[in-house]
C-alpha cells in the first residue's frame, strides 16, 4: 500500500505496509537486545524518503521503541541510573549538533558515513574487532 507524503513542498511515495511491518520487527529485536534500533530504521525509512526527512523521523520512532524498551529493562533490573545520568546530556547534545552538521554535508556523503558505520557496528556484533 503506498501513500503520499507532502513535507516542505516536496511530495514522497512511501510503502505503510512494509514501513510498519518493518518497524514492528525492529522494534522487537531492538527490544529484545537493548539498542535502539537506529542502525536498522534508517536503511528502512531511506526506502523513497531523503535523508533529512529520514533521520528526524528515525530519531522520533526510535524514542518511543527506546523508551517503552527502557522501561521494561528497568522493570527487570535492568538499568543503570549512572550511566543513564552520563549519557543523557551527551544524548541531547549529539541529537543537537548532528543535524547541523548534517545539513551542511551532502546526502550522498551522510548515506556513505552511515552505510560505513553500519558495516563497522556489524563486524563488531560479529566478534571481529
Amino acid at each position: 500500500m503506498k501513500m503520499k507524503i507532502e513535507f516542505w513542498g516536496q511530495e514522497f511515495e512511501v510503502n505503510v505496509l512494509l514501513g510498519c511491518l518493518g518497524s514492528f520487527l525492529i522494534a522487537v529485536v531492538s527490544s529484545m537486545f537493548g539498542f535502539g534500533g537506529g542502525p536498522f530504521m534508517v536503511p528502512l525509512l531511506t526506502v523513497g524518503l531523503p535523508m533529512y526527512v529520514v533521520v528526524g523521523s528515525s530519531l522520533l520512532a526510535i524514542f518511543f521503541n527506546t523508551l517503552m524498551g527502557s522501561l521494561r529493562h528497568y522493570q527487570f533490573g535492568n538499568f543503570d541510573p549512572l550511566l543513564f545520568l552520563i549519557m543523557f546530556p551527551a544524548a541531547i547534545l549529539g541529537g543537537y549538533i548532528g543535524p547541523q552538521i548534517a545539513k551542511r554535508v551532502s546526502p550522498v556523503a551522510v548515506k556513505r558515513i552511515a552505510a560505513a558505520g553500519l558495516v563497522l557496528l556489524a563486524l563488531n556484533l560479529l566478534g571481529v574487532y
